[in-house]
């Protein structure tokens, strides 16, 4: 009998068919739709502020200090993002930012220098973050309660620790990060931090069995359940996750502002949560991106540093802000009702 030789495989084991298109095409076919708009909205945005001021805008130090303002923020939204995505919400982010900054400027913190300002704001926010999570997975309470308690509390015991008065640092080596003199390479060092958080919970997200379990329990808690994952622990590990990402910006926005205030992290949990949903992360959880809500803290950002260099209102900048959320919505429902 005479063999036919079996057509070429590619490494899938599929047979290509005629005139298949390059492999290029099929990279860009598979590229996130999603991030591309983003980036094509902070290039818009970028374009406009180089068009009304030129020469403010594209200075090197207005641009220091749009990414500098942005990693504050951004490193708060890191976490959010995973509650988000595990299908959970948490409105305490800005007050536990507030609570660990006053507690780690006190006269008694400061005592133990650079050291003693960082661990202490990272312990508050891992504290608070436990509590949030303990009342959720284990308690059982709503995430909104839980986290609006907390909000609440924290908010208090920061004005009760202040007494409403601004608390001053006064340890050389955390003040002197905030200069330019520690800039490397032109990047401040607050812009470096708010990076390898970014890389690092990008990794975890998208390359670990921890973010894997976090996107199933979002998608669906039961069925999470059923296939051996401890949601309720997970659970509380996301909260940890966000009180940890919560105390790093408390101390990052200590090294900014140099001082400590019961007002400090103001409408942050509003920022973030509107940086993930614009980014594509879901309310509903199951699905999430963190380059997407980095993309939406940089594009916020960017819009306040317009709207202050030409001199418009803060009540239009909050109107765009709300329109952009809207839309974001908006495009989440349509995509989400042809999937």
């Amino acid at each position: 009998m005479t063999q036919h030789a079996s057509p070429p495989r590619d490494s899938t084991g599929k047979v290509p068919s005629a005139g298949a298109p390059p492999a290029w095409r099929g990279l860009m076919a598979r590229a996130d739709v999603r991030t591309l708009s983003l980036l094509g909205v902070l290039a818009v945005l970028i374009i406009i502020g180089g068009i009304t001021k030129p020469d403010e805008f594209l200075d090197t130090r207005n641009l220091q200090l749009v990414l500098t303002q942005a990693s504050v923020i951004g490193v708060v939204t890191v976490g959010m993002t995973f509650v988000i995505v595990s299908g959970g919400i948490d409105l305490s982010v800005g007050a536990i930012v507030a609570l660990a900054s006053v507690w780690a400027t006190t006269v008694a913190t400061q005592e133990y220098g650079f050291v003693g300002i960082l661990f202490t704001a990272v312990v508050v926010g891992l504290g608070c973050g436990l509590v949030n999570g303990m009342l959720i997975a284990y308690g059982a309470i709503v995430p909104f309660i839980a986290t609006l308690a907390m909000l609440a509390s924290a908010r208090g015991l920061a004005l009760q620790i202040t007494d409403g008065k601004t608390q001053i640092v006064t340890v050389p080596s955390v003040l002197d990060l905030g200069e330019r003199d520690a800039y490397v390479l032109g990047i401040p060092p607050l812009v470096m931090v708010f990076a390898v958080v970014t890389i690092i919970g990008w990794l975890i997200l998208n390359r670990t069995t921890f973010g894997r379990r976090t996107v199933a329990v979002g998608g669906n808690a039961e069925a999470a359940r059923l296939a051996g994952i401890d949601v309720r622990r997970q659970r509380l590990y996301l909260y940890l996750l966000s009180g940890l990402c919560c105390g790093i910006a408390a101390f990052l926005l200590i090294i900014l502002a140099g001082s400590g205030q019961n007002t400090n992290g103001n409408l942050y949990e509003l920022d973030a949560i509107a940086a993930a949903i614009i980014g594509g992360t879901l309310l509903s959880g199951g699905r999430g991106t963190i380059v997407g809500s980095v993309l939406g803290v940089l594009i916020f950002t960017t819009i306040t540093n317009i709207f202050a260099l030409n001199n418009l209102q803060s009540d239009v900048q909050q109107i765009a802000k709300g329109a952009i959320i809207v839309a974001a919505v908006l495009v989440q429902r349509r995509t989400a009702s042809t999937t």
